[in-house]
């Protein structure tokens, strides 16, 4: 599904979700204004990172029984950094179909966005909150010589930018946020220039 704007939507995917005879959906409140905008009026049900397991055998039995089901996250492709892993994994281990549809994605349109263009890079997603653990993936992405693309939460930024720079050093950054949306904004430079900003200017947006 789109990433804020609605007109990222491909044809294809707005068939599917007319055709299916279910829509399972990581809220159903958020993909119901999507159905709403473009008069798509099928079931919904939900399922998050707290339902994931106990609901992927409910879903896999109506597959089996031949239903077709549409599986959407609230932004971007499910499993990446959204739910529904699991239920594509014990689909595929029942043997059932599974076809995804492509679309729009944050990790590649930041990184396009960026400028730090390479041959490689590496989506990374949210680092750990743990301390230790963090310590540990961070010495083990400071050998990268590739881009590496993170999420973080607009409360959680500053502490973590700092904590990059004093693992990693002063490296060359870009910050994106709200993309595809009214108010979206890049912010490119060097770490110690991104704290800075951020240490005066409060995040907002996603």
């Amino acid at each position: 599904t789109p990433i804020g704007n609605l007109e990222d939507i491909t044809l294809r995917v707005l068939r599917i979700l007319k055709e299916a005879d279910l829509i399972v959906a990581e809220d159903t409140r958020q993909t119901r204004k999507l159905l709403t905008h473009y008069g798509i009026s099928q079931k919904l049900k939900s399922l998050h990172q707290h339902n994931e397991y106990s609901k992927a055998d409910e879903v896999i039995q109506m597959l089996i029984a031949g239903k077709d089901i549409a599986l959407v996250s609230d932004a971007g492709m499910p499993g990446i950094s959204d739910p529904g892993a699991e239920l594509i994994r014990q689909t595929i281990a029942m043997d059932l179909p599974v076809t995804v549809l492509p679309g729009a994605n944050a990790a590649i349109t930041a990184i396009v966005q960026s400028g730090l263009l390479a041959d490689q890079f590496l989506f990374y997603g949210f680092l750990p909150r743990k301390k230790q653990q963090l310590q540990q993936e961070l010495l083990r992405l400071k050998t990268l010589a590739c881009p590496i693309i993170l999420y973080e939460a607009p409360h959680r930024l500053l502490q973590t930018l700092e904590t990059l720079y004093e693992h990693l050093g002063n490296r060359k950054t870009a910050i994106s946020r709200e993309l595809t949306k009214m108010f979206e904004e890049t912010r490119r430079g060097t770490l110690q220039q991104m704290i800075e900003y951020f240490s005066q200017n409060k995040p907002r947006g996603e």
